[in-house]
């Protein structure tokens, strides 16, 4: 019985990247703030997972246990180097990401907030895109960061009040 539980494990993880790699290669650019080290960290999340798929529980939420894994592998692997060697972070200008918006002045207030957003700390960016952006509630978001909830909602509270000083600064100048 364990070891067709382990096949449908990875079954699952094999089927949910195909489904979720848009949204991972998301999150680790809020993660990474540069388009190389996106892919690398995606690829190397993919990877990750699919080793530890028999980890995984059949009925659980997929997306976060990727997430969290990614978090981890940021964490644990990729941030120290870029940390202790002064790795620079790509500035929003030079990351190309495809826009939606129906109109051109659409178009420019998205990528206006994205660069404010960028712009904020790692954590605030991190808290901003799970729980803004990929609609997880505050407790999953904390769960996949290794935080309390408590924490979560101080991030994203700081990071409002600083988009708004941000925006509100923008709007009387204008």
């Amino acid at each position: 019985m364990k070891i067709w539980r382990n096949q449908n494990s990875e079954h699952i993880v094999r089927g949910g990247i195909t489904k979720i790699f848009p949204r991972l290669w998301r999150y680790c650019l809020v993660l990474t703030s540069d388009t190389t080290k996106a892919d690398d960290l995606a690829q190397a999340a993919c990877l990750r997972a699919l080793e530890r798929a028999h980890s995984f529980e059949a009925g659980s939420h997929f997306d976060r246990w990727l997430f969290r894994l990614t978090q981890r592998l940021w964490i644990d692997e990729i941030r120290k180097v870029a940390v202790r060697r002064g790795g620079g972070l790509s500035s929003i200008e030079e990351v190309d990401l495809m826009d939606l918006a129906p109109n051109p002045e659409q178009q420019t207030l998205n990528r206006e907030i994205l660069m404010g957003i960028m712009r904020l700390p790692e954590a605030q960016r991190v808290a901003i895109l799970l729980v803004y952006v990929e609609g997880h509630s505050y407790r999953d978001a904390a769960d996949i960061l290794g935080i309390p909830v408590g924490t979560v909602m101080s991030r994203l509270s700081v990071a409002r009040g600083k988009l708004v000083e941000t925006f509100s600064d923008r709007a009387e100048v204008g």
